[in-house]
């Protein structure tokens, strides 16, 4: 649970980031609330689709050499604002694509800051670790 929180919470700041710096993405009422509600509507999105479409456009990804996950991200932008439209504005694919790059590399950074990754990947190894200090 405390994974998907901050999750969520580097979702809404990669959002706010995205949507400063990309002139096609806009979010309605630039406050902590609303962009914790995008936040938490793409990381379900993520959860939830992401998967799917990454299984289904699987030989589209291989044949460009992964590029193609570029325009997952994008779709899932699009996905999002689309679902609560009186909160996010996304115009054109060509902005979604340049927001789900931005956001994915926001969203690699804070990751790695907030170690979500390899608290993760511990747990799959089934890795325990005692801090005896």
């Amino acid at each position: 649970m405390r994974n998907f929180v901050l999750r969520v919470i580097i979702y809404a700041i990669a959002i706010a980031i995205v949507a400063e710096l990309i002139p096609g993405i806009n979010v309605i009422n630039d406050d902590i609330g609303t962009l914790l509600i995008i936040g938490l509507v793409f990381g379900i999105v993520n959860a939830l689709l992401k998967p799917i479409l990454m299984l289904l456009t699987c030989p589209a990804v291989i044949l460009t050499l992964g590029l193609f996950i570029l325009v997952i991200n994008g779709v899932m932008l699009m996905i999002t604002s689309s679902l609560i439209p009186g909160r996010l504005q996304v115009e054109g694919l060509g902005a979604a694509i340049l927001g789900g790059i931005v956001m994915s590399i926001v969203s690699m950074v804070l990751e790695s800051v907030f170690r979500l990754n390899k608290e993760e990947k511990r747990k799959e190894d089934g890795v325990v670790i005692i801090d005896r200090r």
